[in-house]
């Protein structure tokens, strides 16, 4: 079990002033059994109005919207979350398991392959013979996510959050959401629901108490295997308590940290930065 505290903080900046800003936020870790937020606050600057609501897929959204004049807008989340490692999943769905309507149906939403997501044809077929040769579809699921890993290289910058999985694939290059986004396209190809999960992930694996290290934005999917069981495809291991989860959706758009529309000047400069530290 640890104590995380995770800093969040987006800024914008703008080459003369913004008339008014209009944005949505998920920025807020979600609770489970694994995972308790003790503490989290959302400040905003210049001081906006809010309103805060859950969209479809659960998670909790800030919307507020700044109608003053402004030169600058500043967005920090701060959180403290307990984490516990969750016991390893006993894989038990069956592929006939899968197809049948209480599965297939509830979760065609995560079957679907929309651009960002879609396979190109050489990996949705490599997919299909991992899935033919496997047992069960975890097993599947397992192999697909350390295929896709061993073939993207790590390439902060080579893509944004726009750039559609077949974009990446062809490069072979991208982040955590964009070997997310393969892996989806993947599964869904071969009938396993996926959907994306965004959040935190510590970069040290045993990291020490009181030390803050700068962090970043992580992605890791879920399938469907008689309940929702997480897997960073990444780092081809299972979240422990080192993750820390926000959101949830079908794809990178349903989960976006923050987004929103503007009007006035051009934005002259975007930052984000993440500090993590342990607390416990």
């Amino acid at each position: 079990m640890k104590q995380l505290r995770i800093v969040h903080t987006t800024g914008f900046e703008y080459g003369g002033k913004a008339l008014a800003s209009y944005n949505q936020a998920r920025l807020t870790p979600v609770t489970t059994p694994q995972q308790i937020v003790l503490h989290h606050r959302v400040e905003i600057s210049p001081k906006p109005w809010t309103y805060t609501y859950r969209d479809y897929f659960g998670n909790e959204v800030l919307a507020f919207e700044v109608v003053d004049p402004h030169e600058a807008l500043t967005v920090t989340a701060t959180s403290t979350v307990q984490v516990e490692a969750a016991p390893l999943p006993e894989w038990a769905t069956s592929w006939e398991q899968l197809a049948r309507p209480e599965v297939s149906d509830r979760w065609t939403e995560y079957l679907m392959l929309p651009e960002l997501v879609a396979p190109p044809d050489d990996l949705a077929a490599r997919a299909k013979e991992i899935a033919a040769a496997a047992t069960l579809p975890a097993d599947a699921a397992r192999e697909i996510c350390a295929f896709v890993s061993g073939e993207i290289a790590n390439a902060p910058g080579s893509t944004n959050a726009s750039t559609p999985a077949a974009v990446a694939w062809r490069q072979r290059a991208g982040v955590s959401q964009d070997v997310v986004h393969l892996v989806l396209g993947a599964l869904r190809t071969v009938g396993i629901p996926a959907r994306y999960v965004s959040g935190y992930a510590h970069p040290v694996e045993h990291p020490e108490i009181g030390q803050t290290v700068a962090g970043d934005s992580h992605a890791w999917v879920e399938w469907w295997d008689d309940g929702w069981q997480p897997f960073d495809p990444t780092t081809c291991v299972s979240p422990g308590d080192t993750y820390v989860a926000v959101a949830r959706g079908r794809d990178y758009t349903d989960v976006r940290p923050l987004a929103g529309i503007y009007s006035g000047a051009p934005t002259s400069r975007l930052f984000v930065d993440v500090d993590i530290t342990r607390l416990g």
